[in-house]
């Protein structure tokens, strides 16, 4: 099977009780991160988005968007992450067609209470990365608006310390530490770079 691109198909939850203001434009900026609408990205039905990027890419991006809209309070993400092909490149992302868009739709209609989870159609890669992801958003479901706010700041700025991030958030570097350790954030860049090495290995 060809592995070419991963296509993020995820929808807001709560977003029917807030505002589209209290929580559209994290979305956008997190998006615009990764690319350009409407090739790239594209919001669709008020509160569901589909995002291409690269294979490796794939699970960073989905827990940015995570961590940037999780700083609004009860406002969270479901994100399915398909890895495959794309046989059919359109202007608009959404009218794009290949195996890494089936997988992301098909992952999708599976997310019951799960927020995360990924569908490659490689059996033994999907069964760990998924429990993997399981374990991990046992973690990230419950991060406060504050804490997501420092593992965004952290994943937009990966080269400074932490008294560096004090400094750009305004706190100070014990405040910095502890919401890291509270939010797993040692453990994530774990996961990440294992994420990583298996994908470059399919």
């Amino acid at each position: 099977m060809s592995i070419t691109t991963a296509v993020l198909t995820g929808d807001v939850i709560n977003s029917r009780k807030e505002k589209p203001e209290v929580w559209l434009s994290n979305l956008k900026k997190a998006l615009n991160k990764y690319g350009k609408e409407p090739k790239n990205w594209e919001i669709y039905r008020g509160d569901s988005f589909q995002l291409e990027v690269t294979t490796v890419k794939a699970l960073e991006a989905a827990i940015y968007i995570k961590a940037q809209m999780k700083q609004k309070k009860n406002i969270d993400v479901r994100i399915a992450i398909g890895i495959g092909d794309k046989d059919y490149n359109a202007e608009k992302l959404t009218e794009s067609n290949g195996s890494a868009f089936v997988h992301s739709g098909e992952c999708f209609q599976n997310l019951k209470k799960q927020t995360l989870a990924l569908k490659s159609g490689i059996a033994t890669f999907d069964k760990t990365l998924n429990l993997m992801l399981k374990l991990a958003a046992l973690t990230m479901d419950n991060w406060l608006p504050a804490t997501s706010r420092i593992v965004k700041t952290a994943m937009d700025n990966p080269n400074t310390n932490q008294n560096e991030l004090a400094s750009i958030l305004g706190k100070s570097q014990s405040n910095i530490s502890e919401a890291l350790i509270r939010a797993g954030f040692d453990e994530i860049k774990q996961l990440l770079q294992h994420y990583q090495i298996k994908i470059n290995e399919l």
